[in-house]
């Protein structure tokens, strides 16, 4: 396998191709805002204008997009385009269900997906240190480890075909509740008189140290809302576990929540600030 097609060159993909040019990896890009894909013709990745061009004759194709829907159109395009055998590997957090679905339909169509989202952000992108969790027919997944290793360090097959999306979705109920949790120990610290460096120092060694305390409380207390990850998809993110919830019968009282307070965020035109953001709206509440 050395030949890959990347659609989706944004915060996390356009990293994502370094780190395959790195290893030595030919990759065709496209985005939908051209210049986005064509700034890694300076790293030497081959910029297509179209996604047809990109998964043409390729022996894999990498699609990191928005939502749900950019990814049902991604594909029918890559059903339509890609060579026969070529093995689809989608690495946005989407739907467990159109997971299952894009499975069956690229059987049909003699196309190999797996759905292998990942976490851990622009930062986990850059250093080729995501966590990729992935379903689909397990052989593929062999096949395709090079590819992974290049990207992550913590790859994980989940099991059968949405499973890796279901295993994202986890992941997005514990950092709704992490980041939160974060952002209240903060205000708290403000509140009472603390230096707020000086008590993230103190927790984040102990049991309530966690990824989004290390990454995102700095941020938090600097004011930083630059996105490593956007509010606008975390909110997506939340909506596709609450819904997969409720199909299920299952009540997530903090997952309603804290969706509840970013997609006021989003009401108020905020929807493009990173997700360690919600310091503010406690700030301003």
């Amino acid at each position: 396998m050395k030949k890959i097609g990347f659609i989706g060159t944004g915060v996390m993909g356009a990293s994502m191709v370094r780190n395959l040019l790195k290893h030595g990896f030919e990759v065709n890009v496209y985005n939908r805002t051209l210049e986005k894909a064509k700034v890694l013709e300076n790293d030497g990745a081959i910029c297509c204008t179209t996604i047809e061009d990109c998964v043409r004759n390729v022996d894999a194709v990498i699609t990191i997009v928005g939502l749900p829907a950019d990814v049902k159109e991604v594909y029918e395009k890559i059903f339509t385009n890609a060579k026969s055998e070529t093995i689809a590997i989608d690495m946005t957090t989407s739907s467990p269900t159109l997971a299952q679905e894009l499975a069956k339909q690229g059987k049909e169509n003699h196309i190999h997906v797996l759905d292998a989202p990942v976490s851990g952000g622009d930062v986990g992108a850059k250093n080729g240190t995501l966590s990729i969790m992935v379903g689909g027919n397990s052989e593929i997944f062999e096949r395709c480890m090079p590819l992974f290793e290049a990207m992550g360090k913590n790859i994980i097959y989940c099991g059968n075909s949405g499973m890796g999306q279901h295993t994202k979705m986890a992941n997005q109920i514990a950092i709704a509740g992490a980041v939160t949790g974060v952002a209240e120990a903060i205000i708290y610290a403000e509140k009472m008189g603390l230096d707020q460096n000086t008590m993230l120092n103190a927790i984040s060694a102990g049991a309530a140290g966690s990824w989004q305390m290390t990454n995102n409380g700095p941020k938090m207390i600097n004011h930083d809302t630059t996105p490593g990850f956007f509010i606008k998809h975390f909110v997506k993110d939340m909506n596709i576990a609450l819904d997969c919830a409720t199909k299920n019968n299952l009540e997530l009282p903090v997952l309603k929540l804290v969706q509840s307070m970013y997609q006021d965020m989003i009401d108020h035109g905020e929807e493009d600030l990173g997700t360690q953001a919600i310091y503010e709206y406690y700030l301003h509440k």
